[in-house]
């Protein structure tokens, strides 16, 4: 799975992409260059705990990306955990995110 990595590409989602939001997760969409392959990348805050905590809702949004077919090629995606993240299954993350990309119409 090719991930997002540098800052620069970070702050070019963070400007271009647009943003969608669900009670287990939340993403941000931008599109990326033709015949370029998508990116993922896997967010989960300081405050939402310790290193523990933040490790598990990481693992959770990648099973359930993987679970989605992600990443998509033309699409740059940041998947951000929540305080809910950490408790659900990754079934439930992936419902939730197939959600959110048919929002985002990918």
């Amino acid at each position: 799975m090719k991930t997002i990595k540098s800052k620069r590409d970070f702050e070019r989602v963070f400007s271009r992409g647009r943003r969608y939001n669900e009670g287990l997760l939340r993403i941000r969409v931008a599109t990326s260059d033709e015949g370029v392959p998508g990116r993922v990348a896997f967010v989960a805050a300081k405050r939402l705990g310790n290193a523990v905590f933040r490790n598990r809702c990481k693992r959770v949004l990648r099973e359930s990306a993987r679970a989605c077919g992600l990443p998509r090629d033309g699409f740059d995606i940041i998947l951000f955990s929540t305080s809910r993240t950490h408790d659900s299954s990754p079934e439930q993350v992936a419902a939730s995110l197939r959600r959110l990309l048919d929002k985002a119409g990918i």
